[in-house]
């Protein structure tokens, strides 16, 4: 029987358990706890198994569990590992499963979430790291999902490189704080590996965390669903990286989505040329009325906007990947990667679904990718509550669930789109009471 793999990076993802945790790396700037949302993709209870393997590769111990078709299950906290684990985790399923992991700093004091990856590949890209810049560092972790140790090269768009040797099934940290970086610099990576291997990335200061899964390829017109600007203090950067051999010159098409009032904002365009192997920073300084030279721009500074975005020119046609950073400066941020077009279908789920769930909740911009007007429907998990919307193409809608289902609802969604529509989706995870950063993003998964 197919069995199928889920991979998570624990510790930092690599699972670092236990509130209060010693730091492992002076660089750190939390102890961190994990957890994670397993959700079945199939309409039949699926069987899976949780293996959680130490950096050294070993098996510290397995779990097994059962999922009702299309459901799933939160698990957090964990008790399979001690305290003080620092490790990594594959989970595998008699049918198609898919992950989302919550890292969590210092006792909810900050918070992340990435997509657990499905499978490996010998090269992965990071678009986006730091060291000091503004007070955010990064690190990562690479994990072996391989048979063999894992030669493992990383490139930097700085001119440093570095080299590890990771056992199967184990991760390894690469931290920026120790590798020589100039202070305040922004750059990439692209790690090989003579492995299939996943990469997922942290970014933080003192008060905030952002996370994001690694890349295994760019896409020409990247797909960006959701877009904070002056939305009550939120702001939106977004990253893009020119990974192709030649200088691009990129405009990004802002489209403003539909609110219970209304449009929230107005459409608009930014322009800039982005060097072969460099990146440049969209959305921030146009939104906040501050353009720079070398950028083109008619969006209107310190207006509202929520909506999406996507790269409408690519004059060489180059690779790109983007990482899209929403802020509450001093208060919430995190991080979600760009999509390429290509993955968008008319059905994607939302692993984890909340109303009031111990003052947490969700929203999601879903938009319509596809060449025509759709229906959008959602359904949630335990309950009757569900929706449907009209997007034209291009079309974004933001939905919140606060007040909407049940208090203390735990659950998950599932969105179809009819006819031609296809469909991809951003979920924002919020505590609508902390002053810390209690602010999580991720990925919807299309099927």
């Amino acid at each position: 029987m197919k069995r199928f793999r889920v991979i998570l990076l624990a510790a930092v993802l690599a699972l670092i358990f236990g509130f209060g945790y010693r730091q492992i790396a002076s660089a750190y700037r939390f102890s961190y706890n994990v957890g994670y949302q397993v959700q079945n993709l199939s309409a039949s209870t699926t069987d899976i198994t949780i293996a959680f393997y130490d950096q050294t590769g070993t098996k510290v111990t397995e779990v097994s569990d059962s999922l009702p078709g299309n459901g799933s299950k939160t698990y957090f906290p964990i008790a399979a590992v001690s305290d003080g684990f620092t490790g990594s985790v594959v989970i595998s399923a008699n049918r198609n499963v898919a992950a989302i992991v919550n890292v969590i700093g210092d006792n909810f004091n900050a918070g992340a979430s990435y997509i657990a990856s499905q499978q490996g590949a010998t090269r992965v890209l990071l678009p986006l790291l730091m060291y000091a810049n503004n007070g955010f560092s990064t690190w990562f972790n690479v994990q072996n999902t391989g048979s063999a140790p894992a030669n493992v090269n990383v490139v930097y768009s700085d001119g440093i490189t570095r080299t590890a040797t990771i056992p199967p099934r184990a991760a390894f940290t690469f931290d920026q704080t120790t590798e020589g970086h100039q202070a305040g610099a922004v750059f990439g990576a692209i790690i090989t590996s003579d492995q299939p291997v996943v990469a997922a990335a942290v970014e933080e200061d003192a008060e905030t965390m952002f996370a994001y899964s690694g890349f295994v390829s760019g896409s020409t017109a990247p797909i960006m669903p959701l877009i904070n600007a002056n939305n009550n203090g939120y702001e939106t950067g977004v990253q893009i990286q020119n990974i192709g051999n030649q200088d691009t010159t990129v405009t990004v098409t802002y489209t403003p989505s539909m609110g219970p009032s209304g449009t929230l904002g107005f459409p608009c365009t930014e322009t800039q040329t982005i060097p072969a192997g460099g990146s440049r920073t969209f959305a921030l300084y146009a939104f906040a009325g501050a353009p720079f030279p070398g950028m083109t721009t008619n969006c209107l500074g310190k207006q509202l906007f929520v909506g999406s975005a996507r790269v409408t020119t690519n004059s060489t046609s180059q690779p790109l990947t983007i990482i899209v950073n929403q802020l509450l400066f001093g208060i919430n941020g995190e991080a979600y990667s760009a999509f390429d077009p290509a993955v968008a279908t008319a059905k994607v789920v939302l692993p984890l679904v909340m109303d009031r769930n111990n003052d947490f909740f969700t929203g999601f911009n879903i938009m319509n990718v596809g060449t025509s007007r759709s229906t959008i429907s959602c359904q949630f998990t335990g309950t009757t509550f569900g929706f449907s919307v009209d997007l034209d193409a291009g079309e974004a809608s933001t939905q919140l669930q606060f007040g909407k289902i049940d208090t203390g609802y735990v659950g998950s969604a599932t969105c179809t789109a009819d006819g031609n529509g296809k469909i991809l989706a951003i979920v924002n995870e919020l505590n609508s009471t902390s002053t810390d950063d209690q602010f999580l993003v991720y990925e919807g998964i299309n099927q």
